[in-house]
């Protein structure tokens, strides 16, 4: 039904496409102002609506620069309960941050995270109060109000924004052609060992400027599933029934992988960053064992406190070819000027 109605919106998409071109023209051409800062902003974002991996690479960023500058994240915080800037601080939830920054600022104690929908106060505000090294935004790359110092464009292996045109009847938020504006694409969730022909044709049909690096990234999973008691190993799920929760915009690699490894499981599907309902709650409650996501279980862990090892989340990990160049490239625009 759906991809019927997208279809039918198709006399739509010339009259979207138009509007996002006339904006990022207005900025390109100065019509609209865009303002930039003397600190390192990395932006991290993509063209499409579906999930490219940015969380992840956030995270993999973090990781990369945190032992040697003072680093800031700032996101938009989508469908938090809060509104305007809020600083991460030892009262903050998945509701005062959303569900992202919450996971970043459970995992990375040593780094400043935030929220603010308005990137240009959320870094003025993080400039007077924390003075960051580096601030790395989350999800801004249409943030035009905001000129990032470095633009990290990410594409999802097997839906390149090459091959896709925008809404309504495509999942592109703006033109290819935003492309342009990135100083580094990364291809996500690609398959392991990806041959180099594979990558000589990706490279090829997203054409990128002499001065744009391409590389190639994919995800990993963790051999232990986690909760708030501890860890266990995630070969004892064999013995469980299991329950997969998923509100994230793709969780097809999640459940293929849990396939592969032959985990016999339900799956619960919700929309990306649902909100769960106490009727929902209630039913999950009714579960042997709850396996989630680790963007999913930040949201759901404040449910269980009482039963913490009714859910576990299965975490992921970042890995990205040439990763040395990729760190030479990142570290040589962050570094002291």
């Amino acid at each position: 039904m759906m991809k019927l109605l997208r279809k039918l919106l198709l006399p739509i998409v010339p009259f979207y496409y138009a509007i996002t071109w006339l904006r990022n023209k207005g900025y390109d051409w100065g019509w609209k102002t865009s303002k930039s800062y003397d600190l390192p902003v990395i932006c991290v974002g993509n063209l499409s609506t579906g999930g490219t991996g940015k969380t992840p690479m956030i995270e993999f960023l973090i990781r990369l620069l945190k032992t040697d500058y003072s680093v800031a994240t700032l996101s938009r915080g989508y469908k938090r309960e809060t509104s305007g800037f809020v600083l991460a601080s030892e009262n903050a939830s998945a509701r005062t941050l959303g569900d992202e920054p919450f996971q970043f600022y459970s995992k990375f104690k040593d780094i400043t995270v935030s929220v603010d929908a308005n990137r240009q106060n959320g870094i003025e505000r993080l400039l007077k109060l924390k003075q960051p090294d580096v601030i790395l935004l989350d999800d801004a790359f249409q943030h035009r109000k905001v000129t990032a110092g470095y633009n990290i464009l990410l594409t999802g292996f097997g839906s390149l924004y090459s091959d896709d045109i925008v809404l309504p009847t495509g999942d592109l938020r703006e033109p290819r052609s935003g492309a342009k504006r990135a100083n580094m694409i990364v291809v996500t969730k690609c398959p392991p060992n990806l041959s180099e022909i594979k990558k000589q044709e990706i490279i090829a049909a997203l054409k990128p400027s002499i001065e744009q690096k391409v590389f190639f990234s994919s995800i990993n999973y963790s051999d232990a599933i986690y909760n708030e008691v501890g860890r266990k190993a995630f070969k004892q799920l064999k013995n469980k029934k299991v329950t997969v929760v998923t509100g994230i915009a793709n969780p097809d690699p999640f459940l293929n992988f849990l396939r592969s490894e032959q985990i016999d499981f339900e799956h619960l599907n919700f929309k990306d960053h649902h909100d769960f309902t106490a009727e929902e709650i209630a039913v999950l409650k009714q579960k042997q064992c709850i396996l989630s996501t680790e963007k999913d279980y930040v949201r759901l862990k404040p449910h269980f406190a009482s039963t913490p090892t009714q859910l576990y989340y299965l975490p992921i990990f970042f890995e990205i070819d040439r990763a040395e160049a990729f760190e030479r490239c990142i570290k040589q625009f962050v570094k002291p000027r």
